[in-house]
């Protein structure tokens, strides 16, 4: 109850200040609303979530950006959750004591142009991490905050709703803050499939999802980079800041792959996991507000590059030839994304899973499951999409100068 009481005075005290002007930079004050613990970490459905989006389409409306959802700012669709591990949400129209209903928002500038740039970020997060998705290894469950998850890509989204009002008006933009991405991309891949604007009339996407930890190498991993002819060489020449690691492939576990999957060119931003990912301790006074800062420039600027090139073309990537692969079992760990090397690199060890069972560290190198080599991050989980639940392997890493091999039982 006195949660639910002093999140009612904080939404209140924000709508009394919708009238005062709206900073530039407010990147901080977004992270702290979003990813306090009045929120109760913004599970789909709940009623922090909620709160959450009101205080988006409030921003909005602020921005004076035009309602483009199915009801002002905010489309509902309703799923049924996953009953286990091993299965997928699915969108219902009926609703009984299992449906959840999501709400995405969306706020619109429309400078009469043909084409809409859609620049979106997931605002869900894990509630409490009882539901699936933590890696908190506490007795109690905790309220997971998701400061960079994603409050951080959010709070980026707002910062360029309020820069492109008055500039680059050769396209109209559609923000969106997506709902249920963290049950299976949810938001997203119901919007494409129900969208408000035409979906042959959305020029490109670029989606913000884990922004908030620029590291002091400013190493800035961007995905989609194949998947229009002109998108790599735009990266590249409007970089001055940043170590870029880029991916071609459109897709991947964030929003962007529901656009992908519709033919549409994508761009993804990501600055990397850390150890707080997934877990409580995932706070707002951790994050690199002037990292984020530098991340909002960088996309303005790829914007304003963009501007005047028309209808962007898609491509097909390479890559995504096959379907992502479907797993049965997990070797516990969590994958360095920002490393350009060969193998997948080990950026943390979960507790009491296979991989710290068998002596695996943070820094090794996966160079190989059982017989398959394992080149970059497609070929780790390719290879690991082939065992079952029992099954024992050799897993090599690179571990400095080394090839250590481990035995791991799955």
């Amino acid at each position: 109850m006195v949660k639910q009481m002093s999140l009612s005075v904080l939404l209140l005290t924000l709508m009394g200040c919708g009238t005062q002007p709206v900073p530039e930079n407010n990147l901080k004050a977004d992270v702290e609303f979003l990813a306090s613990d009045e929120l109760q970490g913004r599970q789909t459905g709940s009623d922090g979530e909620k709160s959450a989006a009101d205080y988006i389409a409030q921003r909005f409306d602020d921005l004076g950006l035009e309602e483009k959802g199915t009801n002002g700012y905010f489309q509902d669709f309703k799923f049924t959750p996953k009953t286990d591990p091993h299965s997928e949400a699915s969108f219902t129209e009926s609703e009984d004591g299992s449906t959840v209903i999501g709400r995405n928002v969306l706020g619109y500038i429309d400078n009469k142009a043909e084409r809409t740039i859609v620049i979106g970020a997931h605002y869900d997060h894990l509630g409490y991490g009882d539901l699936g998705g933590s890696l908190f290894r506490g007795e109690e469950n905790e309220i997971h905050n998701g400061a960079d998850d994603n409050a951080s890509g959010v709070a980026v989204m707002l910062n360029l709703a309020y820069r492109l009002r008055d500039h680059n008006k050769n396209n109209n933009y559609l923000f969106m803050a997506f709902s249920g991405e963290e049950l299976g991309l949810l938001g997203s891949n119901f919007f494409v499939k129900n969208s408000t604007v035409p979906v042959d009339k959305i020029n490109y996407m670029f989606n913000m999802d884990m922004v908030g930890r620029l590291s002091n190498e400013k190493t800035l991993a961007i995905y989609g980079t194949g998947t229009s002819p002109l998108f790599k060489q735009t990266v590249m020449s409007n970089n001055e800041t940043f170590k870029i690691i880029e991916n071609e492939s459109g897709v991947g576990p964030s929003d962007h792959t529901s656009f992908y999957l519709g033919d549409i060119p994508v761009l993804h931003f990501f600055t990397g996991q850390h150890s707080d990912y997934h877990k409580p301790t995932d706070d707002a006074d951790k994050l690199n507000y002037e990292g984020m800062q530098l991340i909002s420039d960088y996309i303005f600027t790829l914007i304003s590059d963009l501007d005047n090139n028309g209808k962007l073309a898609f491509r097909k990537t390479a890559s995504d030839e096959t379907e992502t692969p479907r797993f049965k079992v997990t070797l516990g760990v969590i994958p360095d994304y920002l490393f350009d090397g060969e193998g997948m690199r080990i950026d943390g060890v979960s507790e009491d899973k296979p991989a710290q069972k068998a002596g695996l560290q943070k820094g090794d190198v996966v160079v190989a499951l059982g017989d398959y080599d394992v080149k970059h991050m497609m070929g780790y989980m390719q290879a690991l999409s082939k065992f079952e639940e029992g099954n024992s392997t050799t897993v090599k890493v690179k571990r400095g100068d080394q090839v250590v091999s481990v035995e791991v039982t799955f």
